[in-house]
């Protein structure tokens, strides 16, 4: 059992725990991932890990509250326990080895970008953050992104914080500025990972999107994560998450999300119906 010792909540939908987890803190690294349960009769997930603390020995992970699963952990308070949480998995991001690096966020997909932008920073890459959100009031990790970053640049979509338009907008102005990347890192959406991979092609800037597609076992067995890169299966747990997004099939990844979306839904309002009757097992 691992015991949540801080919850915070980022934004309606989005949710921040830290959990006592000492192993995975251990050897955790930025880019990689954990499996949960939140229940001993919850479905597995994967979760980013957004950051970790070796002396604490913690593990924090940022979560958006769209299925039965996260719904169950969003139920857990300070103090509560979850059931399993297995990591560190899939292979740890490249921060070594860059002068610039432009890195991407989108949505909640900033909780997976911020940890790879903390890392480049401390190996001593100039980072030049973007990140965008539909409006002002679903913005996370602001403050922490502008500790990691010599440049930052927020983007909303209705113009409510920051500047208006998509984060390719912003992307787009600092190449034709001058700035000149070693490598961008585009983590969200699978359509704006899909976008910035268009734009950096066109530029011959090398890329990289991170691929959370779905997972039930995270070794490999199960097939559930695979995708196409360079016309070549391949597994998101074990060979990535991190791919060159020249190469990854967008258009295959997005349609096989989709078919899920149907059955997540009734997930979550089953767990909501579920735990307004008093039962969060399951």
């Amino acid at each position: 059992m691992f015991r949540v010792i801080r919850k915070e909540v980022l934004n309606p939908t989005v949710v921040l725990m830290e959990v006592e987890a000492p192993l995975v803190a251990k050897s955790a690294k930025a880019g990689q991932f954990i499996i949960l349960r939140a229940t001993d009769e919850g479905e597995r997930i994967p979760l980013t890990i957004a950051d970790y603390d070796r002396e604490k020995g913690t593990i924090t992970i940022i979560f958006q509250i769209v299925g039965a699963t996260t719904n169950q952990l969003n139920q857990l308070a300070e103090g509560d326990y979850i059931c399993d949480f297995v990591g560190p998995l899939g292979r740890p991001s490249e921060v070594e080895g860059f002068k610039k690096v432009a890195v991407i966020g989108g949505g909640v997909g900033c909780a997976i970008a911020y940890p790879t932008a903390k890392a480049l920073k401390e190996n001593g890459v100039e980072v030049h953050s973007i990140v965008g959100f539909r409006n002002r009031d679903l913005v996370i990790l602001e403050d922490e992104f502008k500790a990691v970053s010599d440049k930052f640049i927020i983007m909303t979509d209705d113009g409510s914080y920051g500047e208006k338009g998509l984060v390719t907008d912003a992307l787009r102005k600092l190449v034709e500025s001058g700035e000149e990347y070693d490598r961008v890192i585009a983590i969200g959406p699978l359509v704006m990972m899909k976008f910035v991979a268009i734009l950096t092609k066109e530029f011959d800037i090398k890329t990289v999107v991170s691929m959370n597609p779905i997972m039930i076992d995270g070794t490999g067995m199960c097939g559930g994560c695979r995708l196409t890169v360079g016309g070549e299966m391949k597994f998101a747990c074990v060979d990535g998450p991190d791919f060159d997004g020249h190469l990854v099939d967008f258009d295959e990844v997005i349609r096989r999300s989709g078919m899920y979306k149907e059955a997540q839904r009734h997930k979550y309002e089953e767990s909501c119906n579920l735990l307004k009757g008093g039962n969060t097992n399951g």
